[in-house]
């Protein structure tokens, strides 16, 4: 369902440390809103809600709500370091297309 590289599998993990929640998971929605339709939205949750997927990556719970479910099928999160920003990216087979901005698709 959802892949994390290594860079993403790290920086979630120094999230939930951060958090101090032990035994948290990497919460990943799909929101409407940007300029193409729909936007990403991450967080740090401590437990899963009811109906969610939890997807194991090395280590760190991944939970993905019904709604978001279809539209996060095969996505790959990767975590980016470059020009002095840091973020999460996302590689979606499901994405028609993206806006100029890069932070929503449809």
């Amino acid at each position: 369902m959802i892949a994390l590289t290594e860079n993403a599998i790290t920086a979630v993990k120094k999230a939930i440390a951060k958090s101090g929640k032990d035994g948290s998971g990497f919460r990943v929605m799909i929101e409407n809103g940007g300029c193409a339709g729909f936007k990403y939205k991450i967080g740090i949750d401590a437990a899963p809600r009811d109906g969610d997927a939890v997807v194991d990556a090395d280590g760190v719970r991944v939970f993905v709500d019904p709604q978001s479910a279809p539209m996060l099928s095969g996505v790959t999160i990767d975590f980016v370091e470059e020009m002095g920003r840091a973020g999460f990216s996302f590689q979606n087979p499901n994405a028609q297309k993206k806006c100029n901005c890069g932070k929503s698709f449809c």
